[in-house]
């Protein structure tokens, strides 16, 4: 085998790897990936856990009765088009894959007609609050364990507020600000 030979391939290996380095960083880089919390490596000769970890303390929420006043429901009806795909807005629609939002401020849970919410809704109880609405829109499967919503929630407390005042607008008569 000749030098030249060798030098191919050899910077067809060291190509390869770098190829394979360049997109391992790409790929890092677009997904973001988590580290269970609790996890636990079960192998031969490990000690499966005595207890299950302690559940999480929820997060506290920064209230949204004091960002209501403020809210643009301009900003709150682009904010609702996340909503739009599994929800209709209009008075009289009828329920897409979820109910419709119409009047959805200071109504019962689970009481909109002609749709079939999780028991876990339903067996939820009160009315939708404002506070209610923050939590269940900031975690949807934290506010309401069991839910089939499957949307993962708005993070921003000033989006949820502007989306608040958005489902507020919804009604023949809104309901009074706190």
């Amino acid at each position: 085998m000749s030098m030249f030979e060798f030098n191919k391939i050899a910077g067809a290996v060291l190509s390869a790897l770098l190829v394979a380095m360049v997109i391992g960083t790409i790929g890092d880089s677009l997904v973001h990936p988590r580290k269970h919390e609790g996890a636990v490596a079960i192998g031969e000769g490990a000690k499966a856990p005595a207890a299950a970890p302690a559940a999480r303390e929820p997060e506290k929420l920064e209230p949204v009765a004091p960002l209501l006043a403020g809210a643009s429901v301009d900003k709150g009806k682009g904010e609702a088009k996340k909503c739009a795909v599994c929800h209709s807005f209009e008075k009289g629609a009828k329920a897409k894959i979820g109910p419709t939002l119409w009047g959805v401020v200071g109504a019962g849970k689970g009481s909109h007609e002609g749709f079939g919410y999780s028991s876990a809704m339903k067996g939820k109880g009160g009315t939708w609050t404002y506070e209610d609405l923050n939590a269940f829109l900031a975690d949807p499967k934290g506010f309401v364990p069991g839910t089939r919503m499957t949307f993962a929630g708005v993070k921003s407390v000033q989006d949820r507020a502007n989306l608040i005042a958005f489902l507020r607008s919804l009604a023949d008569s809104p309901a009074p600000l706190p």
